[in-house]
């Protein structure tokens, strides 16, 4: 076996969805690791992410029709799983069986997000990994965006110690829907936006609010008060629109997902002061493209990001016609005017600084900044949020019911 202390990390990537490519322009930034191997069950699919890894200088790369094959060739030392979340329990599953059976070197597995679709298989992720004896890194990336890692280091170095702990942290993240079909389907997703995209929000926002190299969890959540609705894509013409878009897939006259939510979670300093999340996610927002907002405040201070504030902006008039593209920046609706250009998309949305420290990590054998039990945490604040909404009152934490929730809208029919 390989020692990935010496050498490169070899990354197995289980998926090649639209989120592998993005990890495959994040590792351009990553020294010490290789995309070894890839395994999807679509050849196209597979096979096409393997090519590109190869064609960027990133592998040797393999693609392998199952993760069972991509584990058992011995390639790979470490699994990233960028599976639909309906099946990541279940790749977690192969890879403990693998693992415990001696049928696999692996060293570490890391997660995206959200972990899983519920708290229950959140929390079976997290003892899967540990049962199995493997490093295990939570790919949150906002928490490792280069506004988000600069802001927090500065607020943190220079206005706190004059001035006291930051007290709210406001997060959004808006677009005009997803990708694929899966995501807009509560049984395979777990849930719509609030589950989809406040994901990111609220552990970008609570990474904020916590001081600098102090455990996660020393902002106890006290409660959580959330909302949610559909104002979009529940009128006929968008339902229309998202079952042509989905070849059928999706139909919101008979079963549909939240595309608005809010939430507010409280939590308790080591203090014993409270301090705030507010957070906002859409599917319904129609601008120049995805669209991250962050504000951190304090007693005499505030920090603010705006991903679509960028310095690079194109201006193509109405003689300019092009095809309908996101290269500009994710989730383009527009193909003329005054537009934001992201130069650096993956640099920008956090997934280099993400990889690049997850394989660090993970050659050192050292626990990563964002492990399983940040992503447990996090379906706990986000469970917390759907139970508020049904109920129409805020819940408060501690909540042995969360343990066993699932949401309305991932209920089976």
């Amino acid at each position: 076996m390989q020692d990935s202390r010496n050498g490169p990390l070899r990354v197995g990537l289980v998926g090649s969805g639209f989120i592998a490519r993005f990890h495959l322009q994040a590792f351009l930034g990553v020294r010490n690791a290789v995309i070894a191997g890839v395994c999807s069950p679509t050849p196209a699919h597979r096979e096409a992410v393997a090519r590109s890894a190869n064609e960027m200088g990133l592998g040797p790369c393999r693609a392998f029709e199952t993760l069972n094959a991509m584990l058992s060739s011995g390639s790979v030392d470490a699994a990233w799983i960028l599976t639909p979340n309906d099946v990541r329990l279940a790749a977690m599953r192969t890879i403990h069986h693998l693992v415990k059976t001696g049928r696999t070197p692996l060293l570490a597995v890391a997660c995206e997000k959200p972990l899983a679709r519920n708290l229950q298989e959140a929390r079976e992720m997290l003892r899967l990994a540990e049962e199995a004896g493997l490093n295990h890194g939570y790919l949150e990336n906002q928490v490792f965006a280069n506004p988000v890692q600069r802001g927090k280091d500065i607020i943190w170095r220079r206005a706190v110690p004059a001035a006291g702990r930051p007290y709210l942290a406001r997060a959004a993240e808006e677009h005009s829907g997803p990708h694929e079909p899966w995501f807009w389907q509560g049984p395979r997703q777990g849930g719509g936006v609030l589950s989809d995209m406040m994901c990111h929000s609220v552990e970008a926002a609570r990474f904020l609010l916590t001081r600098p190299g102090a455990p996660r969890d020393e902002l106890k959540l006290v409660s959580a008060s959330g909302t949610v609705s559909t104002l979009k894509w529940s009128r006929p013409d968008y339902i229309a629109k998202l079952r042509e878009r989905t070849a059928g897939a999706v139909d919101y006259a008979r079963r549909r997902s939240e595309d608005f939510a809010r939430g507010t979670l409280t939590f308790r300093d080591p203090d014993g002061n409270e301090a705030m999340i507010e957070a906002t996610t859409s599917w319904a927002y129609v601008g120049p493209g995805l669209r991250i907002l962050l504000e951190l405040l304090g007693p005499e201070y505030a920090m603010q990001f705006n991903s679509l504030d960028t310095g690079l902006k194109v201006f193509l008039s109405r003689g300019v016609r092009g095809r309908e593209g996101e290269d500009l920046v994710e989730k383009q609706n527009a193909e003329q005017g005054l537009m934001p250009v992201l130069d650096d998309e993956a640099g920008t949305y956090g997934y280099t600084v993400e990889n690049r420290h997850m394989v660090e990590a993970f050659r050192a054998g050292r626990p990563p900044m964002e492990t399983f039990a940040d992503g447990v945490a996090v379906v706990e604040m986000l469970m917390a949020l759907y139970r508020s909404a049904e109920l129409g009152q805020v819940v408060r934490l501690p909540d042995p019911g969360l343990e066993t929730y699932v949401p309305p809208v991932a209920r089976p029919d």
